[in-house]
């Protein structure tokens, strides 16, 4: 089972720099994501997961926490430190937090 992390902390992490992987779809991703995330479409995982570090956290990201845990064990199961950011990106938005918009990965 995939780890899981609150809203909260992860704000604290990606305040400090930490890996924000967004695993939902290109359109969703455009429409709005949290600054800096890398764009990873879920089905793209098993391909590209060579590309994320081992040795530090990679908080996992999707549009409510369903696709995010899916990855997040998945990368686990391979090594990779990940947890999934409960309530996705809509939880973050509600919370007032930033959003970028757009195709592009833009830095925090």
């Amino acid at each position: 089972m995939a780890r899981e992390v609150t809203q909260e902390a992860f704000a604290a992490a990606w305040a400090d720099g930490a890996l924000v992987v967004d695993v939902r779809e290109t359109d969703e991703y455009a429409a709005g994501h949290v600054p800096g995330a890398r764009l990873m479409p879920l089905r793209t995982v098993p391909v590209r997961h060579e590309e994320l570090p081992s040795g530090g956290p990679v908080f996992v990201i999707c549009a409510s926490g369903n696709r995010s845990r899916t990855a997040a064990d998945w990368m686990n199961s391979r090594g990779i430190d990940a947890y999934s950011v409960t309530g996705g990106t809509g939880a973050w938005v509600r919370a007032g937090r930033p959003i970028a918009a757009g195709r592009h990965e833009r830095a925090a």
